[in-house]
């Protein structure tokens, strides 16, 4: 059975929106070692519409000589949990639907020998955090306070507890952390 991967840019207080935000910091290279790693034990991309609406034009058109993440966003196939998208525009991607739990899951044991990576998705990513299908939370912490908007942990996420399995400071200010549930 494939893991859940999930990989956010958060502010201090949990947002995870589009993040222009993290343009002031740049980005270290070390950063994107980290979301290869993450990406290369990924075989399925799991994303929400807004997201993938986002990420269509940003990724498509990028080949690996743009940036070294594009064969993976481009030739992985993509998953879209939707209820109101109708038309795939980007290869490789077919709507699965509404969110449901058990599609979810089918996915991650059919469908996915190593794992589904997620990114952004914020109302997917807290109903997967719901459900309890992330294994993996891998946390691009900016020293930014947003003081609105959608949460990593919002309302209805049950209360948890995650631990440690790695981190690592950048240069730029930013904090790597990746957590699993703890058992």
């Amino acid at each position: 059975m494939g893991r859940i991967r999930v990989h956010e840019f958060v502010t201090l207080d949990g947002v995870i929106d589009a993040p222009s935000w993290t343009a002031d910091f740049g980005f270290d290279p070390r950063m994107g070692e980290v979301i290869g790693a993450v990406t290369g034990a990924s075989d399925g991309i799991l994303l929400g519409r807004t997201t993938y609406e986002m990420f269509e034009p940003a990724w498509s058109q990028r080949t690996v000589d743009d940036d070294p993440g594009a064969p993976f966003f481009n030739d992985t196939t993509k998953y879209v949990v939707s209820s109101t998208l109708t038309e795939i525009t980007w290869r490789n991607s077919q709507i699965i639907g509404r969110y449901d739990a058990k599609e979810v899951q089918r996915l991650r044991e059919d469908d996915s020998a190593t794992g589904l990576y997620v990114s952004g998705s914020a109302t997917l990513v807290r109903a997967l955090l719901a459900d309890g299908l992330v294994d993996e939370l891998h946390l691009f912490v900016y020293p930014v306070v947003r003081g609105t908007g959608p949460r990593l942990f919002g309302d209805g996420v049950p209360p948890g507890r995650w631990q440690r399995a790695g981190a690592a400071l950048y240069d730029n200010g930013v904090t790597y952390l990746k957590l699993t549930p703890a058992t």
